[in-house]
């Protein structure tokens, strides 16, 4: 299946909550969500105003399997992957499967404030700008594993979007899963995450579990 490359606003719309799609668009005035009026807070398309009924138990864990996948910008094919590993590991099926995907490389260089979005995050990862443990990774969906260091390439250091970044990424906040080193452009995981460290917009991924559990 191709990957989405329309408006990430709808999506947003279509899921009835901010996916944090955008980067720092999400968080001003002009996002969609928020300049919209909660009576006009509807999918979208012309039939989004009458999708009014009840949905079925199939489809609240269809839409919940469909909300984690968008957020963290995933494929259905590597998504599942993703959940047959959870599954294999031992402990809560739900809380490993949000686990692999905050530690995937895509993500850590997002949560490091090296990018504005996942899907940012994702691009920069894949034209080899990083490197893990001293050695280049281009692959966006690479799982990091505690005490790995994340760093950007010396080589990329004198491009124009990381001297931005340099400047900029002090002021984001990183989660106590990691940490980071603005001055070298580096980060380090401490640990795995656990589930309360995992800040992510409401989600019930216990309904995904039940989604491939049928």
């Amino acid at each position: 299946m191709a990957r989405y490359t329309g408006p990430v606003c709808r999506i947003c719309r279509r899921e009835g909550l901010k996916l944090y799609l955008k980067g720092d668009r999400c968080l001003s005035p002009k996002c969609p969500i928020v300049q919209r009026q909660p009576m006009r807070n509807f999918p979208p398309g012309q039939h989004g105003q009458k999708r009014s009924r009840r949905p079925s138990e199939y489809g609240l864990q269809l839409r919940e399997k469909q909300k984690i996948r968008k957020m963290y910008g995933v494929l259905e094919g590597q998504f599942r992957r993703h959940f047959v590993e959870a599954e294999r590991r031992g402990g809560v099926t739900g809380e490993n499967l949000l686990q692999i995907l905050e530690m995937r490389l895509d993500n850590v260089v997002y949560r490091l404030g090296f990018a504005d979005s996942r899907k940012q995050a994702r691009q920069i990862v894949r034209h080899g700008h990083f490197t893990v443990n001293g050695r280049k990774t281009n692959i966006p969906s690479f799982i990091v594993k505690p005490d790995d260091l994340i760093a950007v390439r010396t080589q990329s250091r004198e491009r124009e979007y990381f001297k931005i970044v340099a400047e900029t990424a002090g002021s984001k906040p990183t989660p106590d899963w990691l940490t980071r080193e603005v001055e070298n452009l580096s980060g380090r995981v401490v640990s795995a995450p656990t589930r309360d460290q995992i800040e992510i917009p409401p989600v019930n991924e216990q309904l995904v579990v039940e989604f491939y559990s049928r």
